[in-house]
């Protein structure tokens, strides 16, 4: 189908969205260009990069998923580097304290007055380090700041920098000494992205790129500024009725799979919450400005609905002992789901 037909069916098909066409391939360029520098550094791992750039502009976070050594601190950092942002990286442990993210009030002698010291969650990117080892008043305090975009310091309240974005992780070949994240919480991710071993061929890239003397310097693309302005636009991109009706119909499945004709019901406990169909909405637009598009297209919400569902369908013990993962849920929902 031709980018005139798309229009026609999933837009207004008038000079609106000609005129959100024209912004969003300024945009996607911009963005392919950044993505472009990060590959510079980062070998494979492509579809992490790229759903992080959808969060950033999207403006929502990220909970991360994969066993150590995958360049996870390295993506972020990378990102933050092209963006010209600051970046920060939180080690989780058992001994952590909600201060030691959020900051304290310090006591001066000399003059009896009270300095604010601010903690490392006033930055741009924050790299939140094995979150699951901290104990639950300390993922809280993290929680609540990505919530609420502020921070409360012994009754003054500060906002947090703009953009702000934070990637949290976790091992999941490891659970000795960990606290696992309440579905609560974890609901406040936009996305939970899984990311896996490279393939031979990237492994040896990666070998002879870690390995030799040459420095890659990165460029700096963007100023934050930038990123905020591409954040306002995208909630100026077109998402016709239809797209949020398929968008309805999809987290309502997750909810009564039966109306579906799915037969998955013993597998679910919890269907997703409202907030899932916010960010489905969101990311696909994200997706659509980052393929040079003022509307979204059903494929775009394809793209992100692992992304989005899979920390907030919560699974029954019986999926469980049939080894049923949410992803293969997803698969049937999004199968039964009639696409417009």
């Amino acid at each position: 189908m031709s980018k005139d037909s798309h229009e026609k069916k999933f837009g207004k098909g008038d000079s609106e969205i000609k005129e959100l066409n024209k912004k969003a391939e300024k945009y996607a360029e911009e963005m392919g260009n950044i993505l472009e520098e990060i590959g510079k550094v980062i070998v494979g791992q492509e579809d992490a990069v790229r759903k992080m750039m959808i969060s950033l502009i999207a403006d929502g976070h990220i909970l991360l998923e994969g066993v150590p050594g995958l360049a996870k601190t390295l993506m972020i950092k990378t990102l933050a580097d092209t963006l010209n942002a600051s970046f920060t990286r939180i080690q989780f442990t058992p001994d952590l304290l909600p201060a030691d993210i959020t900051g304290t009030k310090i006591y001066n002698h000399k003059d009896a007055s009270f300095t604010t010291q601010k903690g490392p969650v006033f930055h741009n990117f924050i790299l939140a380090d094995e979150i699951n080892r901290a104990p639950p008043k300390v993922q809280s305090a993290l929680l609540e700041a990505m919530q609420e975009r502020q921070v409360t310091i012994q009754g003054e309240t500060f906002p947090l920098p703009k953009p702000f974005l934070v990637l949290a992780t976790q091992n999941p070949i490891e659970s000795e000494g960990t606290y696992k994240l309440p579905e609560a919480q974890v609901d406040r991710f936009m996305f939970k992205i899984l990311i896996d071993y490279p393939d031979k061929e990237e492994e040896q890239k990666i070998i002879r790129r870690m390995t030799t003397p040459k420095e890659i310097k990165i460029k700096k693309m963007i100023n934050p500024s930038r990123i905020i302005e591409m954040q306002k636009f995208n909630r100026s991109i077109y998402a016709d009725e239809k797209i949020e009706k398929y968008v309805a119909d999809i987290v309502d499945a997750t909810r009564h799979p039966e109306d579906y004709g799915l037969d998955i019901n013993g597998y679910i406990e919890y269907g997703a919450s409202p907030r899932a169909s916010i960010w489905l909405i969101l990311a696909g637009k994200a997706v659509a400005m980052m393929d040079g598009r003022g509307y979204v297209l059903p494929e775009d919400i394809k793209e992100i609905a692992y992304d989005v569902l899979r920390h907030r369908i919560i699974l029954t013990y019986d999926a469980e002992a049939d080894e049923i993962t949410t992803d293969q849920i997803i698969d049937r929902i999004l199968d039964s789901v009639r696409s417009p």
